[in-house]
């Protein structure tokens, strides 16, 4: 038979598109044969005998055609869209590392300066003094020049290992760009093939899937499979102040670093959440974040010290190993990190830095003020010039958490006891405003590699799950007061175990929720 233009759905399939189709892609000898409808994939005879062999219902796929939708339109415009949004993400992730580049030589070159100069004064003040100040002044010098090279190299290996992540980034990106794009192709040349268009759909919405995860926005929905507490007090905290944990950091060998507010330090957890090793902080830790997989970022501050200030702590071998420090001129109460950018909350305002302590900009501020009863609950609005006379305000917990997304376009803040969550434009434009006063007094906030939002209402002592967009909650993963545990404080999400990690107020354990 002979098909003309206007029949070119009607051509035979390529040989070759054909056998790309077909071709399973954990065996790649056996040619796709079989549907799960348990994991939603497509299955070749050695897939069920392995794989699948424990599933309740595995289909041939040529029984699927007439039951099973494919709307390849549809996908296509779809893989249209996602594929210019990943071409965004790898143009943005290009930039970040010609940005941290950039801000590493810049800090370089001011510390320098600043050697040179404090060099310069040294001198002089040899010329004019005794042999003995002069060698009093040398030690000075290489003190300060040993202190520049460790903070220089710190700052290196930072800009290396984000550098690194992102690069690693990229090319997840640039290796999904030929999967969309190959895909957007082939539906031009499958036609009306039944089989093959179902195959190429559900082909099609696994990389789509994927590419929406790179993007922070795969709407997955997380559930609690089993709980279970662990211990994380110490010999050496207080024996009247029991454990406080207000910040969660998971690394990527699996290990954990929790805050513990109450006894002024920070923890390292083994693979087990056992305490192996700890570093006091002579100031309140309020939060962390996490700068490269092996190091974190500590949000301290003290009014009565006047210390506001962001610690940087490494784990080498199991212990840890403070670094350099940022001095603000402002509170820091929580703080994120994305691509060589911090974010830091002062209570009534999100700045953004880059890693070398620079200000950047004031993203946002909310100096409203109000009054609450002991449970969080709001009482009373209060004007501008009310607050300054009222020593009840709490004014200081509108910006209080933040987080970012995986890909950095949106910021998302807590307003404690006004008991709402903002979603944020990059720029500090407000997307989306999520309210519940049920919740009461909001707390720990931590966005997941794949975009999914978590968040503590403390006073329903909820763990609780919103969507990316922050619009809407999706699901009430948990409520620790049922287990007689006490209000969460922290959350993180560890992608090594798959779990949700919580810290609680007055509480000498964490609970670790196993999830899917």
């Amino acid at each position: 038979m002979t098909c003309g233009r206007e029949d070119i759905k009607k051509w035979p399939v390529s040989k070759t598109v054909e056998d790309f189709l077909r071709k399973c892609e954990v065996h790649e000898d056996e040619t796709l044969t079989q549907f799960c409808h348990d994991h939603r994939q497509l299955c070749c005879s050695a897939c069920v005998g392995t794989i699948h062999s424990q599933c309740s219902k595995v289909t041939p796929i040529n029984e699927l055609t007439n039951t099973q939708p494919t709307d390849l339109q549809g996908l296509s415009v779809k893989l249209e869209t996602v594929l210019g949004e990943i071409i965004g993400l790898q143009i943005s992730q290009e930039a970040s590392i010609q940005s941290m580049q950039r801000t590493y030589k810049e800090h370089s070159a001011v510390m320098i300066e600043q050697m040179r100069g404090n060099l310069n004064t040294y001198i002089d003040e040899c010329d004019n003094n005794s042999v003995g100040t002069c060698r009093n002044v040398v030690s000075i010098v290489n003190e300060f020049n040993t202190i520049t090279a460790k903070e220089l190299n710190e700052m290196k290996d930072e800009v290396i290992s984000i550098k690194g992540s992102v690069t690693s980034s990229i090319h997840k990106c640039t290796s999904l760009h030929n999967d969309l794009s190959h895909f957007h192709e082939i539906f031009e040349k499958i036609g009306d093939h039944k089989e093959l268009c179902l195959i190429a759909s559900i082909k099609c919405k696994h990389i789509i899937q994927q590419a929406l995860t790179l993007l922070g926005r795969s709407g997955k929905v997380f559930n609690v499979q089993s709980n279970t507490e662990h211990n994380v007090r110490i010999p050496s905290d207080s024996y009247v102040k029991t454990c406080c944990i207000t910040g969660i950091c998971v690394l990527t060998d699996g290990q954990v670093l929790v805050a513990d507010w109450q006894n002024g330090k920070v923890k390292l957890l083994n693979q087990q959440y056992q305490v192996v090793s700890y570093w006091d902080v002579t100031a309140t830790i309020y939060d962390m974040c996490l700068i490269t997989p092996s190091e974190v970022a500590v949000a301290v501050h003290e009014n009565a010290s006047n210390t506001h200030e962001v610690q940087f702590i490494k784990v080498t071998q199991s212990q840890l190993i403070p670094g350099r420090k940022l001095k603000l001129q402002h509170e820091c109460y929580g703080i994120a990190h994305h691509q060589g950018e911090l974010f830091i909350c002062s209570g009534t305002a999100l700045f953004e830095y880059i890693l070398n302590g620079k200000l950047v900009c004031r993203l946002y501020e909310d100096r409203s003020a109000y009054n609450t009863d002991p449970y969080g609950v709001c009482l009373v609005s209060q004007s501008n010039s009310e607050r300054e006379n009222a020593p009840d305000g709490r004014d200081f917990d509108n910006v209080y958490k933040c987080a970012v997304s995986p890909t950095g376009d949106r910021l998302y803040i807590i307003s404690r006891y006004q008991h709402m969550l903002l979603t944020m434009a990059r720029d500090g434009t407000l997307l989306a405003t999520f309210t519940d006063l049920a919740l009461g007094g909001l707390h720990g906030l931590h966005v997941t590699p794949a975009g999914q939002v978590l968040f503590c209402g403390g006073w329903s002592h909820s763990i609780l799950q919103v969507g990316w967009e922050g619009k809407s909650m999706l699901v009430n993963l948990a409520t620790v007061e049922r287990y007689g545990r006490r209000k969460p404080l922290s959350v993180c999400y560890s992608s090594t175990t798959s779990s949700i990690i919580v810290g609680q107020l007055g509480r000498d354990n964490i609970l670790v929720f196993r999830v899917e």
